[in-house]
């Protein structure tokens, strides 16, 4: 899915759901409406995957109406989620109904340093290069994640990912 693919179903969505709907985006969704090169598969968006509300049970709906495959991800489930997330949600756009956020790039940022994929790594290389996050406070909130490991299972070789981002920044 590229850029124009995710525009149309987002419009799709906001014709079809109740006024004032609102959809916070993470993973590559969010990365391409910030201007990520990258495609994706599947649109991930903040929702609980095991009871979904009525608003996520009918974008779920939609979605495979669509053809579209959609994901709740409860992030605050994986990764602490950094201190004033919720203020750093970037609003994108209205589609008709609905309200399209980007989620605390921080808390995209910790989550893709915690799993630590060869393509997590060239998305944190964009949101750096971008200046979507500094890379001294995601090396903050990585490290009060880590002293919150027990509580979240967080990848042990994190600060390795993290060392591995740094280096190819160089």
């Amino acid at each position: 899915m590229d850029y124009i693919e995710l525009q149309t179903f987002l419009t799709q969505l906001g014709e079809r759901l109740p006024p004032a709907s609102r959809l916070t985006l993470i993973g590559g969704s969010a990365l391409i409406l910030l201007g990520g090169p990258r495609l994706t598969v599947d649109i991930d968006f903040v929702g609980d995957d095991v009871n979904p509300n009525e608003l996520h049970r009918q974008i779920i709906q939609i979605a495979r109406e669509l053809k579209i495959q959609v994901e709740p991800v409860p992030i605050e489930r994986f990764i602490p989620l950094p201190k004033g997330s919720e203020q750093r949600a970037i609003p994108i756009a209205q589609f008709g109904n609905l309200n399209v956020y980007v989620a605390d790039p921080y808390s995209i940022a910790l989550s893709k340093v915690d799993r630590g994929l060869d393509s997590d790594l060239e998305d944190l290389v964009f949101l750096i290069q971008r200046n979507h996050i500094n890379l001294k406070k995601l090396e903050t909130f990585v490290q009060n994640a880590v002293s919150q490991a027990q509580k979240f299972d967080l990848h042990p070789d994190i600060l390795a990912h993290l060392q591995e981002l740094k280096s190819r920044l160089k």
